[in-house]
């Protein structure tokens, strides 16, 4: 198939996009290589995937409208994988401008190329912050989402609504896949696991919020990428059970749906920090601070949406997600460990 991956140069959407590859597909990727994180680890990512030549890159921001249009025009994408986005829940505090134009008007824009152009299937990267206040745990796609902590958050929850009514009115189906906290190789260096690497390693604290009583469904990319290609096979159909006297959140009369996709299997901060230190043989010197705005202080996602329509099964836990991301980190940035 033709598909259409945005964010293709960002962590979800270089394993995604080199997964694609390994199965045949024809790649375009979309990223505007913004500065929000270190671009030479975009274009790191980037290169890999540049060696298929099945794969080709389109250097461009989502918010801009004639030229999605002409991309969608020209190619006639059969599926897109909607990754493409303005990340990161505290940048939103000082810098909320960036989402409105990216994750808002960007949205809108893959929208009207899904619509006009014949796209058969749209999945599109949502979050676990939607939940905000929300504390049923685990989160469940039956939970109402109407209480985000910051503007990250709402901007999600703003793309699930606006999916809705593209697959209401025009048939368009689209899958939302809340997300919960990604880790692994090529990850974020705005993410927690990156930064305390990084730190530990050069001798420096890290910075832990709430006095570490925090817990995170840390759910590794290789899980993440299986769900991603195994739902976009599948476009999402009108759910024939559907009552508007007592709506699903999660699906709908239109082809819409809306997954958690996660481990299912929450760990405590501390425990994960200490799987850390384990594996670059260093105590870390922790800096326990009070919660930060917009933070929830835990998550733990409910996944039997995607067992039981998919056969989704996350096998990774932490102790192997962790490991298999210093190895990374270490080979990458060519750090040498006491024990190297």
């Amino acid at each position: 198939m033709k598909i259409l991956v945005t964010g293709a140069a960002g962590f979800i959407g270089y394993h995604t996009s080199l997964r694609l590859l390994k199965d045949d597909h024809q790649i375009t990727g979309l990223d505007n290589l913004n500065a929000y994180y270190d671009v030479q680890l975009k274009q790191d990512r980037l290169s890999r995937l540049q060696k298929n030549p099945e794969f080709s890159f389109v250097q461009e921001g989502l918010e801009n409208r004639q030229a999605l249009d002409a991309l969608f025009r020209d190619s006639k994408f059969d599926r897109v994988v909607h990754l493409g986005a303005q990340a990161g829940v505290r940048h939103s505090l000082e810098h909320p401008y960036d989402y409105i134009d990216s994750n808002l008007t960007g949205f809108l824009n893959i929208l009207e190329g899904c619509r006009h152009y014949g796209t058969e299937h749209l999945v599109y990267a949502s979050s676990s912050s939607v939940y905000g206040l929300n504390s049923h745990f685990p989160f469940s796609g039956a939970n109402p989402t109407n209480h985000p902590l910051a503007l990250y958050g709402a901007t999600k929850k703003a793309n699930e609504l606006m999916a809705h009514s593209y697959s209401h009115l025009f048939r368009i189906p689209t899958t939302g896949l809340r997300f919960f906290t990604v880790y692994g190789p090529w990850g974020r260096p705005d993410m927690a696991l990156f930064r305390f690497t990084k730190n530990i390693l050069e001798n420096k604290p890290i910075d832990v919020y709430n006095k570490g009583e925090m817990i995170r469904d840390f759910t590794y990319i290789d899980d993440i990428v299986e769900g991603i290609v195994c739902i976009l096979n599948k476009p999402a159909e009108a759910n024939p059970d559907w009552d508007s006297g007592n709506p699903d959140p999660a699906s709908s009369s239109a082809p819409y749906r809306v997954y958690n996709i996660g481990c299912g299997k929450p760990v405590p901060l501390m425990e994960f920090i200490r799987e850390i230190e384990k594996n670059l043989q260093r105590e870390a010197d922790i800096n326990f601070l009070p919660m930060q705005p917009g933070d929830i202080q835990k998550t733990h996602a409910d996944v039997s949406g995607l067992v039981e329509d998919f056969g989704y099964q996350p096998r990774f836990d932490v102790a192997y997600g962790i490991k298999q991301f210093i190895e990374w980190y270490l080979d990458y940035y060519k750090v040498k460990t006491p024990s190297a």
